[in-house]
Formats: structure tokens, C-alpha cells, sequence
């Protein structure tokens, strides 16, 4: 009997010893899941803070000058932007990736009016509206409705290879805490380029996306930069922060609200415009402090520098004329020197003859007229 009990008691503590660890094994799994949960929100916020940029109060601000900008994609590091022109294993473009976020309803879009740009829930447009527009085909998707509404668009109907160029705009500002000038672009515009009747090309600016709703996506796209290397090192997002991007200004805002061709029709003068105010923006904090001690002294030395190439002079470690272009110098001069003698003593010499010989004649009538008072 009593070895029948130990049995029995055995098998009690063993079922409940089962028992106990699978409740712990459903609560395990059941607090993973939650934590997966948790930290893939975790994840998503850390990673939409990460790449948003603050505005600077107006409180910290100085200075500020809003420019826009035009970007060829034809020309420089642009055509990272463009390539590939339809998705492939390298990824997709810029612009198919604004599209996708937009008929997903990822993003938002505002209205394209030409300085006046507003970005508030009442400048918003409907993908819609805007897809009709530009006569580009697509079809609601499943689940989509009034408040959240999805579309699908087929690639072959997004016109990525009719997007040649992008407006943007950028944000210089000069705030009290960090003294210096900063700039960022804060949004881009889509310019689709299309061939009317006539065989002319037609630009139409489509719609503007702020920078800091698409910058998690660009994020994760990275492109090439450079046809010598093959290797994306930088993604789109990079491409912008970087500023590898090269675009002439076309417009900088005041009252008026004209661009830069109306206030200079003549080329040549808007040239000088546009090399004026790059120059004011990249030398505008520099001005604002007096130069130190060390600046002063390099500056010295580059004047040093160019008056010694002028001349075809070297200067050595301390900032003086090397000694063997001081002694060809010498020897310049002194050969100089003896022609310019040499010279003067033949020039001696020739008066020297032009002038001896009429005293050689009063010196013969002279020693006449002795011998002739010696006779007498």
C-alpha cells in the first residue's frame, strides 16, 4: 500500500508540474506577441522622429530667406532621381514612390500655386481630382473609402519617364543658438514634361510633398550617384541632406511674387542675379564676425602666395622668397645692370669722339700762333 500512495503521489505532482509549465508556456508566447507589438510601434515612432526635421522657433530666428530651386534631371547628379525610369531589382524612382505613398494614402499632397504655396488641410488635394487631371488611369482599391481612400495604379500607367525635372524649396535660416546658417529643403515638386500639338514641350508643375513625409520611405531606396562606382552607398534621402543635388535658382520669395525672369529678362543680368544671391546665402554668416587672428594671417598669405607666382617666385616654410629664386633674381638684375653700363660707356664714348675733335683743331691754332710769337 504504501508503495501504491507513492505512486499515486508522483503521478499527482507530475501532472501538475506539466500543468504548470504549459500555463507557462502560453503566457510566454502570449507576452511575445505583445512585446513584437509593442516595439514594432516602438520601432515606427523612433523611426518617424528620427527623420523628421524640426522647424527652429521664430524666437531663435534672425534671418531667413526662402529660395526656389529647379533640378534638371538630365544634368550633374540628378539623374539618381529619374533612374531606374520603371521599377526593376535596383528599386524605383523618386516619383513612382510618391505615387504609391499617395494611392496608399500614406501622404499627403498640396496645390501648386506658383509662390503662394500653403501646406494646411485646405491646400490638401484629392488623388482623384489629380490623377484625372493628368489623364492617369486607375481603379479603387479593396477596403477603401470617404475617409481613408486607396487606389491601385498599375506602373506601366504612372508617367515616371515624362518627370523631367522637380521644383524645390529651400529654407535658409540663421538662429542665436548655433550661430550659423542652416538650410534644408523643406519640399519638392514633381515638374511632368509633356509634347502638345506642335511638337513643343509643355511643363506642368503636378503638386507639392513635404520632405519630411516621404523621408522614412526615400530612406530605404538607395541609388546611384556615380557611373564609376556601381556601388548605391546613399539613398535618397541622403541625396537631399547631402545636398549632392545641383539646381539653379528660379525664384527667391518677396511681395511681389515674381520669379527671377520677370525682374531680369536679360540674361546676362540674370545670371549675375542668380551668382549674387548664391554668394549672399553661403557668405552670409561668415560676415557677421570679424575675422580672427589666424584668418587674418592666412589671408595674408594667400596674397603672399599670389604675388609670389605672379612674379615666378617660391616661398619656403615661413612664408619668405626661397633663396635660389632670390639669387636668380640677383643675377637677373645684375646682368640687366651691366647692359645698361655697357650701354652708357658706348654712349660715353661716342660723345667723348664727337667732342674731341674740334678741340683737336683749336689745340693746332694755338701752337701756331706760339711758334709763330717765338719767331717774332
Amino acid at each position: 500500500m504504501k508503495y501504491f500512495k507513492f505512486i499515486v503521489l508522483t503521478l499527482i505532482l507530475a501532472t501538475a508540474a506539466a500543468g504548470a509549465s504549459a500555463q507557462v508556456v502560453k503566457r510566454d508566447s502570449k507576452d511575445r506577441k505583445d512585446k513584437k507589438e509593442d516595439s514594432s510601434i516602438k520601432v515606427s515612432g523612433r523611426q518617424q522622429a528620427f527623420f523628421e526635421q524640426n522647424e527652429p522657433s521664430e524666437a531663435d530666428l534672425q534671418w531667413t530667406k526662402v529660395v526656389y530651386r529647379v533640378l534638371d534631371l538630365t544634368k550633374g547628379k540628378n539623374p539618381a532621381l529619374y533612374y531606374p525610369d520603371e521599377p526593376n531589382e535596383d528599386g524605383q524612382n523618386l516619383f513612382f514612390i510618391i505615387m504609391r505613398l499617395l494611392a496608399s494614402n500614406k501622404i499627403s499632397a498640396y496645390e501648386y500655386l506658383d509662390g503662394r504655396e500653403m501646406f494646411t488641410d485646405e491646400y490638401k488635394i484629392k488623388v482623384s481630382d489629380m490623377l484625372d487631371r493628368f489623364h492617369i488611369l486607375f481603379s479603387e482599391a479593396k477596403g477603401s473609402n470617404e475617409k481613408n481612400p486607396i487606389y491601385e495604379i498599375d506602373d506601366s500607367d504612372i508617367p515616371g519617364n515624362e518627370i523631367l525635372s522637380y521644383y524645390i524649396i529651400e529654407k535658409w535660416s540663421f538662429d542665436t543658438r548655433s550661430n550659423k546658417m542652416r538650410s534644408r529643403v523643406d519640399a519638392l515638386c514633381p515638374v511632368l514634361h509633356r509634347m502638345d500639338e506642335y511638337g513643343g514641350i509643355l511643363k506642368f508643375p503636378m503638386f507639392w510633398v513635404k520632405l519630411n513625409d516621404i523621408r522614412p520611405y526615400i530612406a530605404q531606396q538607395f541609388v546611384f550617384t556615380d557611373d564609376d562606382n556601381n556601388l548605391m552607398r546613399y539613398n535618397l534621402d541622403d541625396f537631399f541632406k547631402l545636398k549632392m543635388y545641383s539646381g539653379d535658382i528660379y525664384k527667391v520669395k518677396n511681395m511681389q511674387n515674381k520669379s527671377l525672369m520677370q525682374l531680369y529678362p536679360d540674361s546676362a543680368s540674370l545670371a549675375h542675379a542668380r551668382d549674387s544671391i548664391e554668394e549672399r546665402l553661403h557668405r552670409f554668416d561668415k560676415n557677421l564676425w570679424s575675422p580672427t587672428r589666424q584668418e587674418l594671417q592666412a589671408q595674408v598669405e594667400a596674397k603672399r602666395k599670389l604675388e609670389a607666382e605672379k612674379n615666378g617666385e617660391t616661398l619656403d616654410e615661413n612664408g619668405e622668397v626661397a633663396t635660389e629664386a632670390k639669387d636668380e633674381s640677383k643675377s637677373v638684375k645684375k646682368s640687366s645692370t651691366k647692359r645698361g653700363s655697357n650701354k652708357s660707356e658706348e654712349k660715353k664714348k661716342t660723345t667723348k669722339k664727337k667732342t674731341s675733335k674740334p678741340k683737336e683743331i683749336k689745340s693746332s691754332q694755338s701752337a701756331g700762333r706760339s711758334v709763330r710769337n717765338r719767331k717774332r
